[in-house]
């Protein structure tokens, strides 16, 4: 096989998110592979990805997964000058499965883990990990109960932050009751207890007792029905909600069906990526406060969402983001570990890395290994022949 030949098919492995030996020989990125005296090494280091390839966060596991393939495909098939050998696990949509997915990767020697979609599979390995001593930078789940942890950083929030950043902007702009509606667990009741601490602090005194629904990931056509009927029992001027995947899609659509015609609030989950796409109307019009959005002007975003775009036809998303930005702070935390690392250097390396440029602005880790960045309030909007989330104003500075 060629050379050219063999980096095409490796490329192509790659954007499938198969796992297997990636190698490259030289950048073609802008912000790709170092030149000069930086190490390069053809001893290949082994990353974990964990996220859920199957059912209702399939979509979500997808984004993961591509957007830390981007990653590699920009650096040619390296991290830190090392050959990355990328193994992919199944995470499935229950704790025991995410476990079962962290075993497996543990029993081939990873170096670091990255991924995790669910919150509650994140809580349900951590003690794992920790136990393990791996870095695991987690690039979705970001419980607010993890906490005093040594080996689990997240690139990308904590989950009550989104509703911290728009309690108090829902406060001053909502002139009425705001009903709550989400899933009774733990990313739900992050979100719910986010937004009702921010709104009370703001001097808002109009919100409804939360209704809690089950979390199910593919729920069915009227599942929300009876639930709807009693967030809007009390005429909310407004409702603020916390869905994603396809809950989010069967979510607003059985609000549009109900009649609903108020304003809508949640964490930018409701409108991400995949959803938006089969919602359609039934998200139009929709606020949601998220770390990222498509259209921010920033060079690395300039740069990231052509090479996402011309790769996968479709707008980038924030999953997409932070798993990108995992890569990337992985890449710079094996280069700081040397040229024999150890996962433990690997870990060590994390606290030293400063600020990332990434595509949602730069940001870095505070001490509790998550992000301290910006949050911006998104409106679905028409854009052109599509509907999109644009960005309407700043709202916060969180972490």
């Amino acid at each position: 096989m060629s050379q050219m030949d063999r980096r095409q098919a490796l490329r192509l492995f790659a954007g499938l998110g198969a796992a297997g030996l990636l190698a490259g020989c030289g950048s073609d990125s802008a912000d790709g592979a170092a030149a000069g005296n930086e190490l390069v090494s053809d001893e290949p280091i082994k990353i974990g990805l964990i996220a859920p390839q199957t059912a209702g966060l399939k979509d979500i596991g997808d984004e993961i997964a591509r957007g830390f393939n981007l990653y590699l495909d920009r650096h040619d098939q390296r991290l830190g000058g090392h050959q990355v050998q990328l193994l992919v696990a199944d995470e499935g949509e229950t704790v025991e499965s995410g476990k079962a997915a962290l075993d497996g990767l543990l029993k081939q020697g990873v170096l670091a883990l990255t991924g995790v979609a669910s919150s509650d599979v994140m809580l349900g390995i951590r003690d794992t990990v920790e136990q393990a001593r791996i870095p695991l930078i987690g690039s979705v789940a970001s419980p607010s109960s993890l906490q005093s942890v040594v080996y689990i950083w997240r690139t990308s929030y904590v989950n009550n932050e989104a509703g911290q950043a728009l309690g108090r902007y829902v406060a001053e702009n909502v002139d009425g009751r705001v009903g709550i509606i989400a899933p009774d667990y733990e990313a739900g009741r992050d979100a719910v207890n986010g937004f009702r601490s921010s709104y009370a602090d703001a001097g808002g005194a109009r919100l409804a007792d939360p209704v809690w629904t089950e979390y199910v990931a593919e729920p069915t056509k009227t599942f929300f029905r009876s639930k709807i009927n009693a967030v809007r029992r009390n005429n909310p001027k407004a409702i603020y909600c916390f869905y994603s995947g396809q809950a989010a899609v069967e979510f607003l659509s059985q609000l549009k069906a109900d009649g609903y015609d108020g304003e809508i609030y949640a964490p930018g989950f409701l409108t991400e990526g995949a959803v938006l796409a089969e919602a359609k109307a039934a998200a139009n019009g929709v606020f949601t406060a998220l770390n990222y959005s498509p259209d921010l002007n920033n060079a690395a975003n300039r740069e990231f969402g052509s090479a996402y775009r011309g790769v996968y036809k479709s707008a980038p998303t924030t999953y997409a983001v932070a798993s990108y930005d995992a890569a990337q702070v992985i890449d710079k935390a094996v280069r700081l570990a040397g040229a024999d690392p150890s996962p433990q250097e690997v870990n060590l390396a994390m606290g030293k890395i400063g600020l990332v440029a990434s595509p949602r602005g730069e940001w870095q880790f505070n001490q509790t290994r998550t992000p301290q960045q910006k949050w911006y309030l998104r409106q679905v909007r028409q854009d052109g022949p599509v509907l999109a989330n644009v960005v309407i104003n700043e709202l916060a500075t969180l972490g």
